[in-house]
């Protein structure tokens, strides 16, 4: 892959906010964001456009992709589930003269980062508690009571990586975690990196 823009992750368990905080951040111009759509082999949920939430393609056609090589990061992340980062995506954002943020489960963006060291900056939001991020999935009532508990048990495991991130976010008051990310996002992106 060519080198572009810089990369900015934001990981998270389900219902930590992190989807909000990226969207404020694309909103700020000055930050020169572009948004990575993701592809999935799951169905689109409610109001979810092909393109713009996420690429949706079949399990089969995902499987040709990962043989092919066509993925930065891709998981299974429940079976038959996979979600993933086409390299097409990023070199297309990066052509544009963009930086590109993703919104992305732990073990995507930790991959990235791994891949791109320089220029990726890994950020992890924490939600107040495992408790309060259970009350805010069933507040979106877009799943069943299992899927929430499946989500829930997978959060523990994914809030102990958050060492692993450059930094880590805790999404207690909103306004302050947008506030902390801009700061944070705006002082990467203008930063030179040591090879430009």
């Amino acid at each position: 892959m060519s080198k572009g823009g810089k990369l900015i992750i934001f990981s998270a368990p389900s219902g930590s906010g992190k989807t909000t905080i990226v969207r404020h951040l694309l909103k700020q111009p000055e930050l020169n964001l572009a948004f990575s759509v993701s592809a999935t082999s799951r169905p689109p949920r409610g109001e979810e456009k092909d393109g713009v939430n996420y690429y949706f393609i079949s399990t089969k056609e995902f499987k040709q992709h990962i043989k092919n090589d066509d993925f930065l990061e891709w998981e299974e992340v429940y079976r038959d589930n996979f979600y993933g980062t086409l390299k097409s995506e990023v070199e297309r954002l990066w052509a544009q003269g963009k930086n590109v943020i993703f919104d992305i489960d732990v073990v995507g963006g930790l991959r990235i980062k791994k891949k791109f060291p320089k220029e990726t900056l890994a950020v992890f939001v924490k939600p107040p508690s495992v408790d309060e991020l259970k009350i805010r999935l069933k507040k979106r009532s877009t799943e069943s009571e299992d899927k929430i508990n499946m989500r829930v048990a997978k959060a523990s495991v994914e809030l102990a990586t958050a060492p692993q991130f450059d930094k880590v976010i805790k999404n207690y008051d909103l306004d302050k975690a947008l506030e902390e990310s801009y700061r944070l996002v705006a002082n990467f992106v203008h930063t030179k990196s040591e090879e430009e």
